[in-house]
C-alpha cells in the first residue's frame, strides 16, 4: 500500500508543506518565503519569523492539499521538523502537526532538519549505502558516513562557525544584501583569487573551522578602511570562497582516501553553491565516485525533504508522541 506523508517545515523563515508518496514522489510542495521581509533587517528576525509562520500556515496547508487534490484523511502520517532551528518558528509547525495528527488520528513523526537535507538527495535520485554525507548550511558543517537508513557515523564537524554563517558574515562586511551566501557567490564570479587569506584547520582530523577565515576577512576590510585603501570586493569574495570551499574539499578527499567509499551526497543550503558543486564533481571524478546534490528547489529549506526523511521512520513505526517539542540544537 502506498504511503502518503504530509510534511511540515518551519525551522527558519520558510513556511513549507508537502505531500510525499513513498518517500520519493513529491505530489505537491508549497513554500511561503519570508525573505523579502527579513531582507529589510539584513537577516532573519526570530520574532517576526514565528509570527509570519503563524499567519501563513493555514493558507499553506490549504494550498498543499488543493495542489495534490487530496484530503488529510488520505494521509498515512503527519511529519514535522522538530530540530534544529529557531525555537519559535519550529513550535508553529509542531503545533500544527500535533493538531492535525490528533484531529485525524494520524501517526506523528518528528524529523531532524539536517537529516531532511540529506534525504532531499533521495527524492530524484537513489541513495545507496555506504556513502559519505557532507552537510553544509548556515548553522552546520559536518562530514558523516551513512551506513544505512538513519545509521550515521560522524567523522568531523565545525569547531566554531559553520560555512554558511561565515558566508553571511563576509557578505555583511562587503555590504552585500541579504541573503548573503548567494550574493557572495555571485560577486566571486567577477573576481580573482588575489588576497592571501589563512586556510582553516590544516590538521589531520575531519573537523572544520571558519572563525579564523571570517576574522581575517573582517580585519582586512576594517584595516583597509582605516588606511583609506580601496578593497577589490570581487577579488576578496573570490579569494574567500576558494579558501572556504577548499577546506571542504580537503576533508572530503581525506575521507575518500581513508574509507574507500565511492558515493558522496552534499546536503544543506550551501549545496546550492555552483562553485562547491564544481569542486565536488572534480573530486568525485578523481576518485571515480558518485556525486548526489539535490536540484536547487530541494537544496534550500522545503517540506518535501522532511517527507522523504520521515518515510524510513514510518516504515519502522518510529512515531513521536504528543510531548514532541522544539529544540534549537540537534546534531545528527
Amino acid at each position: 500500500m502506498d504511503v502518503y506523508i504530509l510534511a511540515i517545515e518551519s525551522s527558519c523563515d520558510e513556511t513549507s508543506m508537502a505531500i510525499v508518496k513513498n518517500g520519493k514522489e513529491v505530489i505537491s510542495l508549497v513554500i511561503a518565503s519570508q525573505m523579502d521581509t527579513h531582507a529589510l533587517y539584513g537577516g532573519v528576525v526570530p520574532e517576526i519569523a514565528s509570527r509570519m509562520h503563524t499567519e501563513a500556515i493555514t493558507m499553506v496547508l490549504e494550498e498543499t492539499l488543493k495542489k495534490a487534490q487530496m484530503k488529510i484523511e488520505d494521509m498515512s502520517a503527519i511529519a514535522v521538523t522538530c530540530k534544529p532551528g529557531l525555537t519559535g518558528s519550529l513550535i508553529v509547525g509542531i503545533e500544527a502537526a500535533k493538531t492535525l495528527a490528533l484531529m485525524y488520528d494520524k501517526p506523528l513523526i518528528g524529523v531532524n532538519h539536517l537529516i531532511g537535507h540529506i534525504y532531499a538527495n533521495n527524492i530524484e535520485n537513489e541513495m545507496e549505502f555506504p556513502m559519505l554525507a557532507l552537510v553544509v548550511s548556515g548553522g552546520h558543517t559536518e562530514l558523516l558516513i551513512m551506513e544505512d537508513d538513519y545509521k550515521f557515523k560522524k567523522l568531523g564537524e565545525t569547531l566554531d562557525d559553520a560555512i554558511g554563517e561565515c558566508y553571511d558574515k563576509v557578505a555583511r562586511v562587503l555590504d552585500l544584501k541579504y541573503p548573503g551566501g548567494p550574493n557572495v557567490e555571485k560577486l566571486a564570479l567577477e573576481g580573482e583569487h588575489n588576497y592571501d587569506l589563512p586556510h582553516p584547520v590544516m590538521d589531520d582530523t575531519y573537523n572544520f573551522s571558519y572563525s579564523g577565515l571570517k576574522s581575517a576577512v573582517i580585519n582586512l576590510v576594517h584595516n583597509s578602511k582605516q588606511r583609506g585603501e580601496e578593497i577589490n570586493r570581487a577579488d576578496l569574495a573570490c579569494s574567500f570562497q576558494e579558501v572556504a570551499i577548499d577546506e571542504l574539499t580537503r576533508k572530503v578527499e581525506k575521507a575518500f582516501r581513508e574509507t574507500n567509499i565511492k558515493r558522496l551526497v552534499v546536503a544543506g543550503g550551501v549545496s546550492a553553491n555552483k562553485y562547491l558543486k564544481g569542486e565536488m564533481q572534480k573530486l568525485c571524478d578523481k576518485y571515480e565516485a558518485q556525486l548526489l546534490i539535490p536540484r536547487l528547489l530541494y537544496c534550500t529549506d522545503n517540506a518535501a525533504m522532511i517527507g522523504a526523511a520521515a518515510y524510513p521512520l514510518y516504515l519502522r513505526k518510529e512515531f513521536s508522541d504528543f510531548s514532541l517539542n522544539a529544540s534549537s540544537i540537534g546534531d545528527i
